[in-house]
């Protein structure tokens, strides 16, 4: 088998570029789901149930995008159909969603449009985002790995800024951030046609720059699987995975349940701590939306600066439980910080918690699984653990919202403390470089 060869910074730069497309439209979703359906009449306390198709969309396509594109050869390569057909209907539903209270219909209809809309969009994001995974795999030689997903790390955040700060700049730019009750304003909908034009012309970049290798090439870069590699099925997998498998499946549990949380509940929060309301047809509430995008780009960028401190802990256990543990005081902080310029120290803190929240499971978890094979699979079902927490939470997200007496505020104490819990989780992680 020959050694991939080195590709020059820009040849990496080429395989990810994409991505920063991608990850603008998924800032977008992110940011402003919740503020869509609430514009459109949706309950408080039904709110977590739209969140609920995101997840579920990536536990779904994820697995099923990376088998079938293992097995496609194509004119055009193995992964890039994938990525371009699932841009491609991005770019359309990008168009569509931020629009489901303009075309007249009924509150419940308009609802359920939007939903449909959330679906197909959630959908080809994930198929558009996991082939720039795969082409890093396929064709990028394990001594500049490190810096080609370091790339692609700089690439997804810097989409995340921009996609979340677009609503607040087209305000500022001067479109209008109100709107008649139950239609989206104009500062969110041009955030989603600048994102979708943004999304495409880098994806149409990066398949025009990249050449995927043929299937003789790929075989004399890549080893093939053993037929036995490949024969045990998802429940024998899971029965033989490592202990540490489940113990950082735990910690994920509780974290990625806090995230839901926030993503579902803090545009709302934000707005009734600083701006006394949560009438989402007032213009109180949509500048809080935009000022909760900017919260969400000062996140980024402090898990930016945040993850390039946690390896100077000698510790990675402690790295990663302190990391969590700021992450929760940063979720408590906010009901508690009634300037919005104050709302920032809170989304610092919780930019802390979310670096270590990418990094961290998968180095505890590769280390585990050396010795194990099945690595591709391993890592897959790993990402249900990403996807069934934040099913779960938003399964009993209204339960929970009544119970603490109807507070979008005090949903992100629910998120504060269930990130603690999961800080505390992690002194059960066994943190060595074999099985367990």
């Amino acid at each position: 088998m020959k050694q991939k060869p080195n590709l020059s910074f820009w040849k990496l730069w080429n395989l990810s570029f994409g991505f920063f497309g991608v990850q603008i439209a998924y800032a977008l979703q992110s940011g402003n789901i919740s503020r869509i359906f609430r514009t459109l009449g949706a309950d408080p306390h039904s709110l977590s149930f739209f969140w609920i198709l995101p997840p579920l969309m990536g536990i779904l396509v994820q697995p099923i995008v990376g088998t079938l594109s293992d097995k496609t050869w194509t004119r055009w390569g193995r992964r890039i159909p994938y990525l371009f057909v699932g841009a491609a209907v991005a770019v359309a539903v990008m168009c569509l969603l931020p629009n489901a209270g303009s075309f007249g219909m009924a509150v419940g209809t308009a609802l359920i449009f939007g939903l449909f809309a959330l679906m197909l969009l959630d959908t080809s994001i994930n198929m558009a985002m996991q082939p720039f995974k795969m082409l890093v795999g396929d064709m990028v030689n394990e001594e500049q790995k490190a810096k080609a997903y370091s790339i692609q790390s700089f690439l997804c955040n810097a989409g995340s800024v921009v996609g979340f700060l677009f609503p607040f700049i087209f305000t500022w730019l001067g479109l209008k951030n109100v709107a008649p009750e139950g239609v989206v304003p104009d500062s969110v909908i041009w955030s989603f046609y600048i994102g979708a034009a943004i999304l495409i012309l880098c994806v149409i970049y990066t398949v025009l720059k990249v050449k995927e290798w043929n299937p003789q090439e790929y075989r004399e870069y890549n080893p093939v699987e053993e037929k036995n590699e490949t024969s045990a099925n998802w429940i024998t997998l899971l029965k033989n995975a490592p202990a540490t498998f489940w113990k950082v499946g735990l910690v994920q549990f509780f974290c990625w349940s806090a995230l839901l949380y926030m993503w579902t509940y803090v545009v709302d929060a934000v707005s009734e701590t600083v701006w006394n309301t949560t009438d989402p047809a007032s213009e109180d509430y949509q500048i809080a939306g935009n000022w909760t995008g900017v919260l969400y780009a000062i996140q980024a960028m402090g898990s930016v600066v945040w993850a390039t401190i946690l390896p100077r802990f000698k510790n990675t256990k402690m790295a990663y439980a302190v990391s969590l543990l700021i992450g929760g005081i940063g979720f408590a902080l906010i009901p508690f910080c009634p300037d919005k310029y104050l709302q920032i120290i809170p989304f610092l803190l919780i930019g802390c918690a979310w670096a270590a929240m990418l990094a961290m499971p998968f180095t505890f978890v590769t280390n585990a699984l050396q010795g194990y094979g099945h690595m591709g699979a391993y890592l897959g079902l790993f990402n249900g653990t990403i996807c069934l927490p934040q099913i779960v939470a938003a399964l009993l997200g209204g339960t929970v919202f009544t119970l603490i007496g109807g507070h979008q505020s005090s949903m992100m104490i629910v998120s504060g403390v269930l990130l603690i819990i999961g800080a505390c989780c992690v002194s059960l992680i066994n943190d060595k470089k074999k099985k367990d």
